[in-house]
Protein backbone atom coordinates (compact mmCIF):
# COMPACT_ATOMS: atom_id res chain seq x y z
CA UNK A 1 0.00 0.00 0.00
CA UNK A 2 1.00 3.45 -0.75
CA UNK A 3 2.39 5.92 1.88
CA UNK A 4 0.31 8.77 2.53
CA UNK A 5 1.81 12.03 2.01
CA UNK A 6 1.26 15.84 1.98
CA UNK A 7 1.51 17.20 -1.48
CA UNK A 8 4.39 20.05 -0.42
CA UNK A 9 3.54 23.83 -1.50
CA UNK A 10 6.60 24.95 -3.41
CA UNK A 11 9.24 27.06 -3.17
CA UNK A 12 7.75 31.11 -3.19
CA UNK A 13 11.86 32.02 -4.99
CA UNK A 14 11.16 30.48 -8.78
CA UNK A 15 14.93 31.06 -8.86
CA UNK A 16 15.60 27.77 -6.74
CA UNK A 17 13.36 25.75 -8.88
CA UNK A 18 15.92 25.95 -12.01
CA UNK A 19 17.85 23.11 -12.54
CA UNK A 20 16.69 19.63 -14.34
CA UNK A 21 16.37 21.51 -17.90
CA UNK A 22 20.16 22.27 -17.70
CA UNK A 23 20.93 18.68 -17.44
CA UNK A 24 18.43 17.71 -20.29
CA UNK A 25 19.24 20.33 -22.39
CA UNK A 26 23.10 19.46 -22.11
CA UNK A 27 22.49 16.33 -23.45
CA UNK A 28 21.26 17.09 -26.70
CA UNK A 29 23.51 19.87 -27.26
CA UNK A 30 26.07 17.45 -28.72
CA UNK A 31 24.13 15.92 -31.88
CA UNK A 32 20.96 18.84 -33.03
CA UNK A 33 22.86 22.43 -32.17
CA UNK A 34 25.89 21.49 -32.75
CA UNK A 35 26.08 19.32 -36.17
CA UNK A 36 22.58 18.45 -37.54
CA UNK A 37 21.11 21.73 -37.52
CA UNK A 38 24.25 23.85 -38.78
CA UNK A 39 24.69 20.97 -41.57
CA UNK A 40 21.63 21.65 -42.67
CA UNK A 41 21.80 25.51 -42.47
CA UNK A 42 25.21 25.08 -44.74
CA UNK A 43 23.26 23.28 -47.11
CA UNK A 44 19.93 25.30 -47.04
CA UNK A 45 19.79 28.46 -45.34
CA UNK A 46 17.85 29.72 -42.48
CA UNK A 47 14.60 28.63 -44.05
CA UNK A 48 14.27 24.89 -42.31
CA UNK A 49 14.60 27.40 -38.63
CA UNK A 50 10.88 27.60 -38.40
CA UNK A 51 10.85 23.20 -38.06
CA UNK A 52 13.73 23.57 -35.60
CA UNK A 53 11.23 25.43 -33.57
CA UNK A 54 8.45 22.90 -34.05
CA UNK A 55 11.00 19.87 -32.87
CA UNK A 56 11.70 21.45 -29.60
CA UNK A 57 8.42 22.62 -29.17
CA UNK A 58 7.26 19.11 -29.51
CA UNK A 59 10.02 18.04 -26.90
CA UNK A 60 8.92 20.60 -24.35
CA UNK A 61 5.58 18.94 -24.01
CA UNK A 62 7.13 15.71 -24.15
CA UNK A 63 9.32 16.45 -21.11
CA UNK A 64 6.42 17.88 -19.63
CA UNK A 65 4.44 15.06 -19.12
CA UNK A 66 6.87 13.17 -18.55
CA UNK A 67 7.42 15.58 -14.93
CA UNK A 68 3.90 15.46 -14.63
CA UNK A 69 4.31 11.74 -13.72
CA UNK A 70 7.22 11.95 -10.96
CA UNK A 71 5.57 15.56 -9.80
CA UNK A 72 2.29 13.78 -9.08
CA UNK A 73 3.77 10.07 -8.16
CA UNK A 74 6.83 10.86 -6.49
CA UNK A 75 8.57 8.13 -7.99
CA UNK A 76 9.97 7.76 -11.39
CA UNK A 77 8.29 7.37 -14.52
CA UNK A 78 10.08 3.71 -15.18
CA UNK A 79 8.61 2.25 -11.91
CA UNK A 80 4.80 3.37 -13.56
CA UNK A 81 5.87 1.30 -17.12
CA UNK A 82 6.91 -1.44 -14.99
CA UNK A 83 3.35 -1.51 -13.48
CA UNK A 84 1.71 -0.99 -17.03
CA UNK A 85 3.86 -3.34 -19.13
CA UNK A 86 6.54 -5.45 -17.59
CA UNK A 87 8.74 -5.95 -21.00
CA UNK A 88 9.14 -2.08 -20.43
CA UNK A 89 12.28 -2.02 -18.31
CA UNK A 90 13.90 -4.70 -20.44
CA UNK A 91 13.44 -2.58 -23.42
CA UNK A 92 14.57 0.50 -22.11
CA UNK A 93 17.60 -0.76 -20.63
CA UNK A 94 18.82 -2.75 -24.30
CA UNK A 95 18.03 0.53 -26.54
CA UNK A 96 19.33 2.81 -23.34
CA UNK A 97 23.02 0.71 -23.64
CA UNK A 98 23.04 -0.05 -26.91
CA UNK A 99 22.29 3.67 -28.22
CA UNK A 100 24.40 5.66 -26.02
CA UNK A 101 27.00 3.32 -24.74
CA UNK A 102 29.07 4.62 -27.59
CA UNK A 103 31.06 7.53 -26.82
CA UNK A 104 31.04 9.27 -29.82
CA UNK A 105 30.28 12.83 -28.32
CA UNK A 106 33.44 12.40 -25.91
CA UNK A 107 35.51 11.49 -29.09
CA UNK A 108 34.37 14.78 -31.08
CA UNK A 109 35.18 16.97 -27.96
CA UNK A 110 38.95 15.21 -28.18
CA UNK A 111 39.30 15.32 -31.72
CA UNK A 112 38.22 19.27 -31.38
CA UNK A 113 40.79 19.77 -28.32
CA UNK A 114 43.27 17.68 -30.60
CA UNK A 115 42.74 19.93 -33.59
CA UNK A 116 43.23 23.18 -31.20
CA UNK A 117 46.21 21.78 -29.26
CA UNK A 118 47.78 19.77 -32.66
CA UNK A 119 47.56 16.69 -31.13
CA UNK A 120 46.87 13.96 -34.21
CA UNK A 121 46.28 11.03 -32.20
CA UNK A 122 43.38 12.59 -29.85
CA UNK A 123 42.06 9.14 -28.41
CA UNK A 124 44.24 9.92 -25.54
CA UNK A 125 42.64 12.78 -24.94
CA UNK A 126 39.35 11.27 -24.61
CA UNK A 127 40.65 8.49 -22.35
CA UNK A 128 41.29 11.42 -20.50
CA UNK A 129 38.08 12.83 -20.93
CA UNK A 130 36.34 9.75 -19.78
CA UNK A 131 38.17 9.24 -16.67
CA UNK A 132 37.58 12.91 -16.19
CA UNK A 133 33.66 12.35 -16.08
CA UNK A 134 33.78 9.21 -13.75
CA UNK A 135 35.58 11.30 -10.90
CA UNK A 136 33.42 14.18 -11.99
CA UNK A 137 30.43 12.18 -10.84
CA UNK A 138 32.07 10.49 -7.86
CA UNK A 139 32.65 13.79 -6.53
CA UNK A 140 29.85 15.77 -3.88
CA UNK A 141 27.47 14.83 -1.79
CA UNK A 142 24.97 14.10 -4.79
CA UNK A 143 25.61 13.06 -8.79
CA UNK A 144 22.55 15.60 -9.43
CA UNK A 145 23.92 18.51 -7.15
CA UNK A 146 27.67 18.53 -8.78
CA UNK A 147 26.31 17.73 -12.77
CA UNK A 148 23.56 21.23 -11.61
CA UNK A 149 26.65 23.22 -10.84
CA UNK A 150 28.57 22.07 -13.68
CA UNK A 151 26.30 22.51 -16.62
CA UNK A 152 24.30 25.49 -15.22
CA UNK A 153 28.25 27.65 -14.60
CA UNK A 154 29.12 26.04 -18.62
CA UNK A 155 26.27 27.42 -19.88
CA UNK A 156 25.98 30.68 -18.50
CA UNK A 157 29.68 31.18 -20.41
CA UNK A 158 28.92 29.36 -23.24
CA UNK A 159 26.43 31.05 -24.51
CA UNK A 160 27.15 34.61 -24.34
CA UNK A 161 30.16 33.50 -26.03
CA UNK A 162 28.58 31.97 -29.03
CA UNK A 163 26.30 34.71 -28.99
CA UNK A 164 29.62 37.67 -29.06
CA UNK A 165 31.17 35.60 -31.89
CA UNK A 166 27.92 35.21 -33.92
CA UNK A 167 27.20 39.17 -33.53
CA UNK A 168 30.76 40.19 -34.67
CA UNK A 169 30.56 37.97 -37.88
CA UNK A 170 27.45 38.05 -39.27
CA UNK A 171 25.23 40.85 -41.00
CA UNK A 172 22.39 42.33 -41.67
CA UNK A 173 21.11 39.96 -44.35
CA UNK A 174 22.24 36.98 -42.25
CA UNK A 175 19.48 38.44 -39.51
CA UNK A 176 17.36 39.17 -42.15
CA UNK A 177 17.63 35.01 -43.68
CA UNK A 178 16.65 34.51 -40.08
CA UNK A 179 13.69 36.28 -39.60
CA UNK A 180 12.27 34.67 -42.85
CA UNK A 181 13.11 31.02 -41.66
CA UNK A 182 10.82 31.91 -38.54
CA UNK A 183 8.10 31.86 -41.42
CA UNK A 184 9.56 28.73 -43.54
CA UNK A 185 11.03 30.95 -46.23
CA UNK A 186 14.21 29.85 -47.69
CA UNK A 187 16.79 30.85 -50.43
CA UNK A 188 14.18 29.79 -53.86
CA UNK A 189 12.10 27.52 -51.55
CA UNK A 190 9.48 27.35 -48.91
CA UNK A 191 8.78 25.72 -46.22
CA UNK A 192 10.42 21.78 -47.57
CA UNK A 193 13.58 22.65 -49.91
CA UNK A 194 13.78 20.46 -53.21
CA UNK A 195 15.61 17.21 -52.82
CA UNK A 196 16.21 17.24 -49.14
CA UNK A 197 16.53 13.98 -47.88
CA UNK A 198 13.99 13.48 -45.19
CA UNK A 199 15.84 11.17 -42.99
CA UNK A 200 18.00 13.34 -42.31
CA UNK A 201 15.73 16.52 -41.92
CA UNK A 202 13.57 14.50 -39.17
CA UNK A 203 16.99 13.23 -37.53
CA UNK A 204 17.92 16.78 -36.91
CA UNK A 205 13.88 17.47 -35.94
CA UNK A 206 13.95 14.70 -33.40
CA UNK A 207 17.21 15.84 -31.73
CA UNK A 208 15.63 19.31 -31.14
CA UNK A 209 16.55 19.34 -27.61
CA UNK A 210 17.71 15.91 -26.25
CA UNK A 211 16.31 12.74 -28.29
CA UNK A 212 15.62 8.70 -28.08
CA UNK A 213 15.53 7.68 -24.25
CA UNK A 214 17.32 10.63 -22.58
CA UNK A 215 14.09 12.74 -22.25
CA UNK A 216 13.10 10.52 -19.43
CA UNK A 217 15.81 11.09 -17.57
CA UNK A 218 14.12 14.28 -17.03
CA UNK A 219 11.71 11.88 -14.62
CA UNK A 220 14.34 11.25 -12.20
CA UNK A 221 16.22 14.74 -12.29
CA UNK A 222 12.70 16.39 -11.43
CA UNK A 223 12.73 13.66 -8.05
CA UNK A 224 16.08 14.75 -7.56
CA UNK A 225 15.59 18.54 -7.03
CA UNK A 226 12.57 17.74 -5.00
CA UNK A 227 9.84 18.38 -7.42
CA UNK A 228 6.20 18.15 -5.94
CA UNK A 229 5.99 14.42 -4.41
CA UNK A 230 9.82 14.41 -5.42
CA UNK A 231 10.07 15.82 -2.03
CA UNK A 232 10.31 12.17 -0.54
CA UNK A 233 11.97 10.07 -3.06
CA UNK A 234 14.96 8.86 -2.37
CA UNK A 235 18.14 10.96 -4.34
CA UNK A 236 21.83 9.01 -5.75
CA UNK A 237 24.18 9.79 -3.82
CA UNK A 238 28.15 9.84 -4.76
CA UNK A 239 31.06 7.13 -4.76
CA UNK A 240 32.86 9.06 -1.60
CA UNK A 241 29.10 9.65 -0.07
CA UNK A 242 29.13 8.31 3.31
CA UNK A 243 25.81 7.18 3.67
CA UNK A 244 26.31 4.73 -0.17
CA UNK A 245 25.24 2.13 1.42
CA UNK A 246 21.85 3.03 2.02
CA UNK A 247 19.17 0.99 0.32
CA UNK A 248 15.99 2.87 -0.40
CA UNK A 249 12.43 1.83 -1.87
CA UNK A 250 11.86 3.27 -5.18
CA UNK A 251 8.12 3.23 -5.34
CA UNK A 252 6.05 6.76 -4.52
CA UNK A 253 3.53 8.25 -1.81
CA UNK A 254 0.11 8.96 -2.67
CA UNK A 255 -1.68 12.12 -0.72
CA UNK A 256 -5.03 13.20 -0.26
CA UNK A 257 -6.83 15.12 -3.06
CA UNK A 258 -8.88 17.81 -1.47
CA UNK A 259 -8.67 21.58 -2.38
CA UNK A 260 -5.17 22.65 -0.41
CA UNK A 261 -3.28 19.59 -2.32
CA UNK A 262 -5.02 20.43 -5.71
CA UNK A 263 -4.00 23.90 -5.53
CA UNK A 264 -0.55 23.16 -4.79
CA UNK A 265 -0.30 20.89 -7.59
CA UNK A 266 -1.53 24.03 -9.76
CA UNK A 267 1.14 26.29 -8.47
CA UNK A 268 3.81 23.67 -8.89
CA UNK A 269 2.90 23.06 -12.23
CA UNK A 270 3.06 26.49 -13.22
CA UNK A 271 6.16 26.97 -12.19
CA UNK A 272 7.83 24.11 -13.47
CA UNK A 273 6.13 24.54 -16.66
CA UNK A 274 8.11 27.88 -16.75
CA UNK A 275 11.53 26.68 -15.58
CA UNK A 276 11.41 23.78 -18.87
CA UNK A 277 9.92 26.50 -20.96
CA UNK A 278 12.88 28.98 -20.38
CA UNK A 279 15.71 27.08 -19.99
CA UNK A 280 15.04 23.99 -22.35
CA UNK A 281 12.86 25.64 -24.85
CA UNK A 282 14.24 29.03 -24.80
CA UNK A 283 18.12 28.33 -24.20
CA UNK A 284 17.62 24.96 -26.61
CA UNK A 285 16.00 27.10 -29.53
CA UNK A 286 18.26 29.98 -28.93
CA UNK A 287 21.57 27.29 -29.10
CA UNK A 288 20.14 25.87 -32.67
CA UNK A 289 19.47 29.58 -33.52
CA UNK A 290 23.46 30.43 -32.51
CA UNK A 291 25.33 27.31 -34.20
CA UNK A 292 22.53 27.76 -37.24
CA UNK A 293 23.40 30.99 -38.08
CA UNK A 294 27.48 31.08 -37.13
CA UNK A 295 27.28 27.90 -39.88
CA UNK A 296 25.44 29.79 -42.51
CA UNK A 297 27.96 32.88 -42.22
CA UNK A 298 30.83 31.44 -42.09
CA UNK A 299 30.68 28.16 -44.93
CA UNK A 300 27.17 28.43 -45.84
CA UNK A 301 26.21 28.15 -49.59
CA UNK A 302 28.60 25.57 -50.78
CA UNK A 303 27.40 22.74 -48.66
CA UNK A 304 30.57 22.97 -45.90
CA UNK A 305 33.26 20.39 -45.76
CA UNK A 306 32.97 17.21 -44.36
CA UNK A 307 30.16 15.58 -42.28
CA UNK A 308 29.69 15.01 -38.79
CA UNK A 309 32.78 16.83 -36.31
CA UNK A 310 34.71 17.45 -39.57
CA UNK A 311 32.11 19.99 -40.72
CA UNK A 312 32.40 21.96 -37.28
CA UNK A 313 36.09 21.42 -37.31
CA UNK A 314 35.71 23.58 -40.94
CA UNK A 315 33.83 25.93 -39.39
CA UNK A 316 36.47 27.19 -36.70
CA UNK A 317 39.02 26.87 -39.64
CA UNK A 318 37.39 29.49 -41.78
CA UNK A 319 36.42 31.59 -38.89
CA UNK A 320 39.98 31.93 -37.77
CA UNK A 321 41.32 32.12 -41.45
CA UNK A 322 38.56 34.83 -42.31
CA UNK A 323 37.92 37.10 -39.23
CA UNK A 324 40.13 36.71 -36.52
CA UNK A 325 42.96 33.76 -35.74
CA UNK A 326 41.84 33.50 -32.20
CA UNK A 327 38.46 33.91 -32.65
CA UNK A 328 38.22 30.66 -34.75
CA UNK A 329 40.40 28.83 -32.03
CA UNK A 330 37.86 30.15 -29.24
CA UNK A 331 35.24 28.69 -31.32
CA UNK A 332 36.82 25.36 -31.30
CA UNK A 333 37.44 25.62 -27.45
CA UNK A 334 34.09 26.34 -27.01
CA UNK A 335 32.59 23.58 -28.91
CA UNK A 336 35.13 21.46 -27.35
CA UNK A 337 33.80 22.32 -23.75
CA UNK A 338 30.19 21.82 -25.24
CA UNK A 339 30.99 18.49 -26.28
CA UNK A 340 32.53 17.03 -23.09
CA UNK A 341 29.68 18.57 -21.12
CA UNK A 342 27.35 16.72 -23.55
CA UNK A 343 28.59 13.69 -23.13
CA UNK A 344 28.83 14.17 -19.58
CA UNK A 345 25.50 14.49 -19.43
CA UNK A 346 24.28 11.30 -21.54
CA UNK A 347 26.66 9.02 -19.61
CA UNK A 348 24.39 10.21 -15.99
CA UNK A 349 21.31 10.11 -18.12
CA UNK A 350 21.68 7.05 -19.91
CA UNK A 351 22.94 5.28 -16.39
CA UNK A 352 20.02 6.80 -14.46
CA UNK A 353 17.56 5.10 -16.92
CA UNK A 354 19.56 1.38 -17.01
CA UNK A 355 20.18 1.73 -12.99
CA UNK A 356 16.82 2.53 -12.26
CA UNK A 357 14.86 -0.16 -14.66
CA UNK A 358 17.30 -2.63 -13.48
CA UNK A 359 17.10 -2.01 -9.97
CA UNK A 360 12.55 -1.91 -10.50
CA UNK A 361 13.23 -5.66 -12.26
CA UNK A 362 15.44 -6.63 -9.59
CA UNK A 363 12.96 -5.42 -6.20
CA UNK A 364 9.37 -5.56 -8.09
CA UNK A 365 8.00 -8.61 -6.90
CA UNK A 366 9.63 -8.57 -3.02
CA UNK A 367 7.71 -6.93 -0.16
CA UNK A 368 8.58 -4.82 2.64
CA UNK A 369 12.08 -4.25 3.28
CA UNK A 370 13.06 -6.65 0.18
CA UNK A 371 12.05 -3.82 -1.82
CA UNK A 372 14.76 -1.91 -0.78
CA UNK A 373 17.92 -1.43 -3.04
CA UNK A 374 21.04 0.62 -3.16
CA UNK A 375 20.33 2.59 -6.33
CA UNK A 376 23.18 4.88 -5.88
CA UNK A 377 25.95 1.47 -6.11
CA UNK A 378 24.06 0.54 -8.71
CA UNK A 379 24.18 3.38 -10.53
CA UNK A 380 27.94 4.07 -10.27
CA UNK A 381 28.37 0.50 -11.11
CA UNK A 382 27.07 1.35 -14.58
CA UNK A 383 28.20 4.19 -15.39
CA UNK A 384 31.69 3.33 -14.53
CA UNK A 385 31.02 0.37 -16.55
CA UNK A 386 30.23 2.39 -19.25
CA UNK A 387 33.24 4.44 -19.13
CA UNK A 388 35.77 1.69 -19.25
CA UNK A 389 33.40 0.67 -22.09
CA UNK A 390 34.84 3.73 -23.82
CA UNK A 391 38.41 3.65 -23.20
CA UNK A 392 38.58 -0.07 -24.31
CA UNK A 393 37.33 1.32 -27.43
CA UNK A 394 39.56 4.44 -27.93
CA UNK A 395 42.37 2.10 -27.07
CA UNK A 396 41.59 -0.83 -29.51
CA UNK A 397 40.95 2.72 -32.01
CA UNK A 398 36.93 2.72 -32.45
CA UNK A 399 34.97 5.40 -31.30
CA UNK A 400 31.83 5.43 -33.87
CA UNK A 401 31.53 2.01 -35.40
CA UNK A 402 29.44 2.74 -38.69
CA UNK A 403 26.97 -0.45 -37.93
CA UNK A 404 26.58 1.01 -34.20
CA UNK A 405 25.87 4.25 -35.27
CA UNK A 406 22.92 2.71 -37.89
CA UNK A 407 21.51 0.92 -34.91
CA UNK A 408 22.08 3.98 -32.69
CA UNK A 409 20.12 5.66 -35.38
CA UNK A 410 16.92 3.60 -36.09
CA UNK A 411 16.87 2.89 -31.97
CA UNK A 412 16.61 6.60 -30.66
CA UNK A 413 13.76 6.96 -33.70
CA UNK A 414 11.72 4.24 -32.22
CA UNK A 415 12.84 5.18 -28.91
CA UNK A 416 11.22 8.39 -28.73
CA UNK A 417 8.11 6.74 -30.54
CA UNK A 418 7.51 4.21 -28.11
CA UNK A 419 8.18 5.71 -24.68
CA UNK A 420 5.54 9.45 -25.69
CA UNK A 421 2.83 6.82 -26.49
CA UNK A 422 3.80 4.88 -23.52
CA UNK A 423 4.42 7.54 -20.87
CA UNK A 424 0.91 9.43 -22.20
CA UNK A 425 -0.96 6.37 -21.77
CA UNK A 426 0.30 5.90 -18.19
CA UNK A 427 -0.64 9.09 -17.40
CA UNK A 428 -3.92 8.86 -18.07
CA UNK A 429 -4.34 5.16 -16.73
CA UNK A 430 -2.49 6.05 -13.34
CA UNK A 431 -2.94 9.91 -12.80
CA UNK A 432 -6.47 10.99 -10.90
CA UNK A 433 -8.74 13.33 -13.80
CA UNK A 434 -7.70 16.35 -11.82
CA UNK A 435 -4.34 16.09 -12.21
CA UNK A 436 -4.18 14.75 -16.00
CA UNK A 437 -3.57 17.14 -19.38
CA UNK A 438 -5.81 19.14 -20.33
CA UNK A 439 -8.05 17.60 -24.15
CA UNK A 440 -6.19 20.06 -26.01
CA UNK A 441 -3.02 18.26 -24.89
CA UNK A 442 -3.58 14.96 -24.87
CA UNK A 443 -4.72 15.81 -28.49
CA UNK A 444 -1.31 17.09 -29.12
CA UNK A 445 0.48 14.37 -27.64
CA UNK A 446 -1.21 12.12 -29.90
CA UNK A 447 -0.19 14.23 -33.01
CA UNK A 448 3.29 13.88 -31.74
CA UNK A 449 3.12 10.38 -31.32
CA UNK A 450 2.31 9.88 -34.83
CA UNK A 451 4.81 12.29 -35.46
CA UNK A 452 7.29 10.13 -34.32
CA UNK A 453 6.01 7.00 -35.43
CA UNK A 454 6.43 8.72 -39.25
CA UNK A 455 9.92 9.79 -38.27
CA UNK A 456 10.70 5.79 -37.18
CA UNK A 457 8.94 4.25 -40.46
CA UNK A 458 10.92 6.89 -42.66
CA UNK A 459 14.31 6.08 -40.58
CA UNK A 460 14.37 2.40 -40.43
CA UNK A 461 13.33 2.40 -44.18
CA UNK A 462 16.38 4.63 -45.09
CA UNK A 463 18.90 2.04 -43.57
CA UNK A 464 17.37 -1.21 -43.87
Amino acid sequence: MLKKKTFPRPPKNFWKLLGPSFLILATGIGSGEIVLWPLIASHYGMGLIWLAVVGITFQYFINMEIERYSLVKGESVFYGLNKLFSWAPYWLIFSTFLTFAIPGTAAASAQVIGEVTGVENFKWIGIGFLILMGFIVSLGKTVYNTLEKIMKSLLAILIPAVLIIVIYVSTTQDWTALTQGFVGQGEGYSWIPAGVVLATLFGAFAYSGSGGNLNLAQSSYVLEKEYGMGKYAPKIKSLLSQDKREKVDLEGATFELNQHSLSNFKKWWKKVSLEHFLVFWGGGLLMIILFMLLAYVTIGGGGGEGEGISFVIAQGLFIGKEFLPWLGTAFLIIIGIVLFQSQLGIYDSASRIISKNYAIKRTHKKRGSNRRVNISKIYHKVIWFQIALGVILFLLGYTDPKALIILAAILNAVGMFIHVGLVNYMNHKFLRKQLQPSLGRKILMIIIFLVFGVFSVITIGQYL
